[in-house]
């Protein structure tokens, strides 16, 4: 069984997940040539970055032949849900007020994204 996530994605390791959500499974062959030849790295650091992402426990693979097919264990929103957690906890001390209060006041919302902002609100404290 995969270990459990500790720390969010690096740059990295997302653009490589972003790869495997949107394609599938994939051989670290197919990831490398799934990145822009201009900006593609070596095959290894792929596969090392491959090999770091599964001890997170972001993904898995299976043996096919010689190849190593890795497949998401985690989903997009829940890989976002652990960033914006190790950003609540380490620039606002865990706290989800101070963070959205951050959100709110540093960046300039638009009235419709003020708006939307209230209704979720509202949503919530009917839920809560």
């Amino acid at each position: 069984m995969a270990r459990r996530r500790s720390v969010p994605l690096t740059e990295a390791e997302q653009r490589l997940m972003e790869i495997v959500w949107s394609a599938g499974p994939a051989t670290v062959g197919s990831i490398v040539e799934a990145i822009p030849a201009a900006e593609r790295p070596a095959y290894n650091t792929v596969q090392t970055i491959m090999k770091i992402l599964e001890r997170k426990g972001y993904v898995e693979h299976r043996a096919e032949g010689r190849a190593f097919v890795y497949q998401a264990v985690v989903d997009r929103e829940a890989a976002a849900r652990t960033a914006l957690s190790h950003v609540m906890q380490r620039f606002f001390g865990g706290s989800p007020r101070a963070l959205a209060l951050n959100l709110i006041e540093g960046d300039h919302l638009t009235e419709d994204e003020l708006d939307e902002l209230q209704r979720t609100i509202a949503r919530a404290k009917d839920e809560g």
